[in-house]
């Protein structure tokens, strides 16, 4: 009876109480003892997961202005979100291990501000502030399934009823119900 009211009960982390900003519907269930080993964001409402989800093993790697949110009865395992800006996710959404969804490149493109911000951001750097990073919202949409190992990055948005192949790198948008694969992704086909 008690495995019966704690499954029905409002969402959960298996590994601790959740973090300041992080809200999960019901029936959720968050596992993984590294979930929010580097959440940093500071927003009232960082991350929201819908009710229905199984979150396991998924990392959130969220900035301070970041903010995450997630739609009902979607399924993850072992996917890292490395959030600086927004990502939104939609219901019915999959997502296999090791995916990775970013909304940042993390880091400047070109040298010499990847030389600065490196030194800012070690102990030569004496509080400089890092080089401006480019930042995009990303979107996936509903019913669309992400492969073991395959990336969407910052900016791009990908259909509702997609399939990304496992390892596909996708840095353009996607359209609705189609089949992506490869690095770069490109469409192979549509789903039906």
């Amino acid at each position: 009876m008690t495995a019966i009211r704690e499954a029905t009960s409002a969402g959960r982390w298996l590994e601790g109480k959740l973090p300041t900003g992080v809200r999960a519907g019901e029936r959720t269930v968050i596992t993984g003892q590294l979930a929010f080993k580097r959440f940093r964001a500071r927003r009232s409402d960082a991350l929201a997961i819908g009710d229905g989800c199984t979150i396991d093993g998924a990392q959130f790697n969220l900035g301070k202005d970041a903010r995450v949110t997630i739609g009902d009865h979607c399924y993850f395992t072992n996917a890292v979100f490395l959030c600086e800006l927004e990502i939104a996710v939609g219901s019915c959404v999959m997502i296999g291990w090791n995916a990775t969804i970013t909304d940042t490149d993390f880091h400047p493109i070109a040298p010499a501000e990847r030389i600065a911000d490196a030194i800012a951001c070690s102990p030569l750097g004496n509080g400089r502030p890092r080089p401006a990073i480019e930042r995009a919202r990303v979107t996936i949409e509903d019913d669309v399934l992400i492969g073991p190992g395959a990336a969407i990055l910052k900016g791009v948005t990908v259909g509702a009823g997609a399939f990304v192949e496992a390892g596909a790198v996708v840095a353009a948008d996607v359209p609705p119900r189609a089949r992506m694969l490869g690095s770069p992704a490109r469409q192979v086909g549509e789903v039906r």
